[in-house]
């Protein structure tokens, strides 16, 4: 039964103008809430050792760090902002601080690797619930000639975090201790919710309330996603016929199969899978699985490759990743620019292909080598490759859709991303020859380290060959490059899209503005 108040439309949202006091506040709590999410999912990786060393952990322990929070995040941003469409975007988003909050305290006080384990999976929920809210919120309270700008200035400042995070992360890594990359948050989390609750008026769709949440949909992806991570992690550790593994990869297999059953079933799906039905889409995403894959896998051993093996301190590891959100943020808008000229498939098949060989040069990155002539070189051509691609991936995605389902094609994508970084962590180690006690010793790592790099750039060169077969070479639509400039780059997956989600576009009704 439908609760009386998702029933009910909320008061309509006054048009607020960016210069006004109250539109500064509405884009302040957006901005530090999303700001909040950035930060964590960019410093984790360079705590990694420290967590290790604290713990006593495996490098397996230090996959399900990472890919516990992204399993959950994956799983849920595709109805993440249906429940805000239908139950208040303002309340569901401070719903997802306060989980956030909450869940970052335990990770702080966690007392051992499996509470923080399970404190990081509860972290990708409380994420899945506010990241979307952030841009609806703005999207449904500025002014139309607004939004752009106050947009902008989200994506700006995310950019900004993403940036920055791993440099804080580092010194309070390095100075105090890594359990304070989580406890800083709750300050931040009090200011959030008191300038949401003071300052942001609420608002909701009042047509959602017909429209029964995908949930069912959201488990088994849940399910199989978990059951396939712990399937590859376990079975690099144990061995491949291990029952344990059996049964998981089996599970992951039912689980991936029901999925498909109960989304082609269900009246309003997360995943509506006709919108694979275009090529330039499908092959759109193929490419951005690749690429991610290659970027999340390669991300996650870096850290650990600069301080176990060089010995750099983790502010040292954390400030070496600056150079990609600085060349992302200074490219990006120039290669969607480029890409609107020329098409898109020369930019996907060249960027990807530049980022691959940067992959590949990571593999010089080896024990007595320097930063400035190893480690640098490779990070700027990688950089420069991805700036290449991410604008125009995302103009393709969008121009590939109907528009009534630009907001379905981006949350798709992005869930794409997330879910292929999630499976090249738990995938790029093993297949690297990487054991669970390879990151204790230097040597060991670094012969594994020297493997993945090269896997990671091939497998990121081969997003760029996908391009090249399958992306159409005509420029974007107006819409999709006006779109696509719109949206914030983030380090650890494509541009965030505060557009319709997945159930709301499959009900056949117009998406709200893309963000």
């Amino acid at each position: 039964m439908t609760p009386p108040e998702a029933a009910r439309p909320a008061p309509a949202a006054p048009a607020l103008r960016v210069g006004t006091a109250r539109g500064r506040w509405v884009i302040a709590a957006a901005v530090l809430g999303a700001g909040i999410v950035m930060i964590d999912g960019t410093v984790v990786n360079v705590a990694l050792p420290a967590i290790g060393q604290t713990f006593h952990s495996s490098l397996a322990t230090l996959q399900w760090t990472v890919t516990a929070y992204t399993l959950t995040l994956a799983s849920f941003i595709l109805v993440g902002g249906s429940i805000g469409d239908r139950y208040g975007r303002r309340r569901i988003f401070v719903v997802g601080v306060l989980w956030f909050a909450v869940a970052s305290l335990a990770c702080g006080l966690a007392p051992d690797s499996t509470v923080l384990i399970a404190a990081r999976a509860l972290q990708g929920v409380g994420a899945a619930l506010l990241t979307p809210e952030s841009l609806a919120m703005l999207q449904a309270t500025f002014h139309p000639d607004d939004r752009a700008q106050a947009i902008g200035t989200w994506s700006g400042v995310s950019g900004i975090a993403a940036a920055v995070g791993p440099f804080i992360g580092g010194y309070l890594i390095q100075t105090v201790s890594w359990r304070l990359i989580f406890l800083i948050n709750l300050p931040l989390v009090v200011a959030v919710i008191w300038i949401a609750e003071r300052h942001v008026p609420e608002t909701s769709d009042p047509t959602s309330a017909g429209r029964r949440l995908d949930m069912a949909g959201a488990g088994l992806a849940t399910i199989g996603l978990g059951a396939l991570i712990y399937g590859l992690i376990r079975g690099a550790d144990v061995g491949w016929t291990q029952t344990g593994v059996v049964l998981a990869l089996v599970t992951a297999l039912v689980a991936g199969v029901a999925f498909v059953l109960v989304e082609r079933r269900v009246a309003h799906p997360m995943l509506p899978l006709d919108i694979f039905r275009s090529r330039q889409f499908t092959g759109a995403n193929i490419a951005t699985f690749m690429v991610y894959g290659a970027l999340g896998g390669a991300l996650f051993l870096v850290p650990i490759q600069l301080q176990q093996v060089l010995g750099y301190s983790p502010l040292e590891a954390g400030t070496a990743l600056l150079p990609i959100t600085i060349v992302m943020l200074a490219l990006s808008a120039r290669a969607g620019r480029l890409s609107q000229r020329i098409g898109p498939r020369i930019p996907m098949t060249i960027g990807p292909i530049v980022a691959g060989a940067g992959l590949a040069a990571l593999s010089l990155v080896q024990a007595g080598t320097t930063y400035w002539t190893t480690f640098l070189p490779a990070m700027l051509l990688f950089s420069f490759g991805l700036a290449l691609t991410v604008s125009p991936l995302t103009a393709t995605v969008l121009a590939a859709a109907p528009g009534e389902h630009a907001g379905l094609a981006s949350a798709v994508n992005n869930a794409v991303a997330r879910a292929a970084g999630l499976i090249a962590v738990a995938v790029l180690p093993a297949a690297a020859g990487l054991s669970a006690s390879s990151y204790l010793h230097p040597a060991a790592f670094g012969s594994g380290f020297r493997t993945a790099t090269l896997l990671a750039g091939a497998t990121c060169a081969l997003g760029g060959v996908i391009s090249a077969f399958t992306i159409r070479s005509e420029p974007a639509t107006p819409r999709a490059a006006e779109e696509s400039s719109r949206f914030a780059c983030a380090v650890d997956a494509p541009p965030w899209c505060g557009t319709e989600d997945a159930q709301t576009a499959a009900a056949g009704r117009p998406s709200r503005p893309a963000a």
